[in-house]
């Protein structure tokens, strides 16, 4: 399944049946953990799980959704996810849904913030330098000569 351009980190999932609910549709919980497992993958990725000491990682401060298109099984769906912006101490990001071979047409969108924080004092943590260099690597548009990390 191609993923839109926009989005520079995308997972797939099949629908499962233990996930729809009494009107026949993937139930509106799910849709979060979905976003939650394309958060984890742009995580790894920007090297916010990795390469960093244990009591230091993200929290999730907010997230939302829209939900547009009801999903239902069977289906395959695939949710991307990117950087919508970098504060001192915390990231933004965006996501869309679609179901195989309609990415033109999102099933739902959503926003989050997280914020990263010391563990040990449950204070924030500036984004390091690294990590935003990554954030602007993965983010740098088709062709633009950045390379992707």
């Amino acid at each position: 399944m191609s993923a839109p351009a926009h989005f520079p980190v995308v997972v797939t999932f099949p629908v499962h049946w233990g996930e729809m609910d009494a009107l026949g549709h993937v139930n509106n919980a799910r849709f979060f953990a979905w976003f939650e497992s394309a958060r984890i993958a742009l995580f790894q990725r920007i090297g916010v799980l990795a390469d960093r000491p244990r009591d230091i990682g993200p929290i999730l401060a907010t997230t939302s959704c829209d939900f547009l298109r009801p999903v239902q099984y069977p289906s395959t769906v695939s949710v991307g996810a990117r950087v919508a912006g970098v504060g001192r101490t915390s990231v933004s990001m965006e996501y869309a849904v679609w179901c195989e071979g309609q990415a033109e047409a999102p099933c739902a969108r959503g926003t989050s913030v997280a914020v990263l924080v010391d563990y040990a004092t449950m204070q924030k943590v500036p984004v390091p330098a690294d990590v935003r260099a990554r954030i602007e690597a993965l983010e740098a548009p088709p062709g633009s000569g950045e390379r992707e990390v």
